[in-house]
């Protein structure tokens, strides 16, 4: 707990049996940086002291969790209730007592999954306190600091879930990049496998985010290809300001297509 063994800069906890690395590795990928390129750590105990859960509706069956005040990227999870078991989907670094009662009220976790690497934060923990599995994919193995047997690791393009649930490996931002599609809403998760303009009127899909590194043309294409078959109208990205409520497939289209 008072092990100084958290990410900073990303909130990834790291294996308390095994040595620290100097740099975490995650941020020093080209995707995320180091600030200032000073590495520095925290505990979960510091978090807890300093950290809460703050939880929002999204409507009957999607919960927004993420910590206030912000930490390391900032990013939310989101909590998706269905009939045959519960899902969360991305992660924040901590878990309070407000978060465990709000998911044990709902019926608990049937598994976590995720987008991409820059949110494993401290799947572990998430994983071993729900009793539930962990899904991502293959292309993404690498990136995984704390593995468990609890870690499900997935492949090809998509893998079915339960009550119409479905993930999509998009790629781009990484190459296990991949979404969420919540059939019976017509609603995508995508964590920033997407990301949203802040005047909700354009997407976008690049290789960094915060460094401004494009993908090449050819990987657009190929993701607007991915992206044609499956039909939404809603989608939830990273952060709680990232959600288009209506008309989301419109949007990409008309975004993906100005990359040409």
């Amino acid at each position: 707990m008072n092990q100084k063994i958290i990410c900073c800069a990303c909130g990834t906890k790291f294996p308390a049996e095994k040595p620290l690395p100097e740099v975490c590795p995650i941020c020093e990928d080209d995707r995320q940086y180091v600030p200032d390129g000073l590495q520095t750590w925290t505990s979960s105990a510091e978090l807890v002291k300093n950290h809460r859960v703050e939880i929002r509706k999204l409507n009957e069956n999607l919960y927004e969790l993420k910590l206030s005040p912000a930490f390391a990227i900032g990013q939310r999870a989101l909590l998706v209730l269905a009939p045959e078991g519960n899902i969360l989907w991305d992660l924040i670094p901590l878990f309070d007592e407000s978060a465990v009662s709000l998911i044990k009220s709902k019926g608990g976790l049937k598994a976590i999954a995720f987008s991409h690497p820059h949110f494993y934060s401290n799947m572990s923990d998430w994983a071993e306190k729900f009793d539930c599995l962990i899904y991502i994919h293959e292309a993404d193995e690498k990136w995984i600091v704390n593995k468990t047997e609890r870690v499900n690791l997935w492949n090809g393009l998509e893998k079915e879930l339960w009550s119409g649930m479905k993930i999509h490996n998009i790629g781009g931002h990484f190459a296990g990049s991949s979404i969420l599609e919540l059939a019976s809403s017509k609603t995508i998760l995508c964590g920033d496998t997407l990301v949203i303009s802040p005047s909700k009127k354009h997407l976008a899909a690049m290789h960094s985010y915060p460094n401004k590194i494009p993908l090449p043309i050819g990987e657009i294409a190929r993701i607007k290809e991915r992206m044609k078959p499956i039909e939404f109208d809603t989608l939830h990205a990273w952060h709680e300001t990232q959600s288009i409520e209506t008309k989301a497939k419109e949007v990409l289209d008309k975004s993906l297509a100005r990359y040409a």
